[in-house]
């Protein structure tokens, strides 16, 4: 840019010199038609010498941004397969979830009936059980007051025969017991 300035600047001053020197050239102080022709000047320069410059640039950027765009659809298609392949697998992870929470809740259930169906043997085992204690139970203690009874009785009948039995009373306890044997 700054080459081209100093053309127009250049061209200016060449016009005023050859005015000097009595040429045909004469110096304008028109301020409008002094920077149109300069600036005429100007483009015509840029657009000769820079329009290859100027379509290189343009075209490596073109082509810069075409690269960045098909980078971009690229990474966008990579990013949406991958996408679609983690929600395929948080799909069969929440279905495989679901199985496994079935499956212990089925579990569960087997385990809480089974565990009821064992509770209520028991409870009848143990009732079976206490029943057949109370009845040994029961039937220990009535041997064992019989016994006591049996004990007592002849306790009781040792400290009173003596009392009781008197010749007159054996006398007629063993002839009644002579009498009985006799009949049978």
């Amino acid at each position: 840019m700054e080459i081209f300035w100093q053309l127009a600047t250049g061209a200016a001053l060449l016009g005023t010199e050859v005015a000097e020197e009595g040429g045909g050239f004469g110096l304008n102080f028109d301020i409008l038609e002094t920077n149109l022709i300069n600036l005429s000047i100007v483009i015509a320069v840029v657009v000769y010498f820079g329009k290859g410059f100027l379509s290189n640039i343009l075209g490596e950027r073109r082509s810069a941004i075409e690269t960045a765009i098909k980078e971009a659809e690229q990474r966008k298609q990579i990013a949406a397969s991958a996408l679609a392949e983690q929600q395929q697998k948080l799909a069969q992870a929440q279905n495989e979830a679901a199985k496994i929470r079935a499956s212990a809740e089925d579990s569960a259930k087997a385990a809480r009936d089974s565990i009821l169906v064992k509770a209520e043997q028991d409870i009848q085992r143990m009732r079976e059980t206490a029943a057949q204690e109370m009845g040994s139970d029961q039937e220990r203690v009535i041997n064992e007051l019989r016994q006591r009874i049996a004990i007592m009785a002849m306790q009781r009948a040792e400290n009173e025969i003596p009392s009781r039995l008197n010749d007159d009373v054996q006398q007629r306890l063993v002839n009644s017991s002579i009498a009985q044997l006799e009949a049978s």
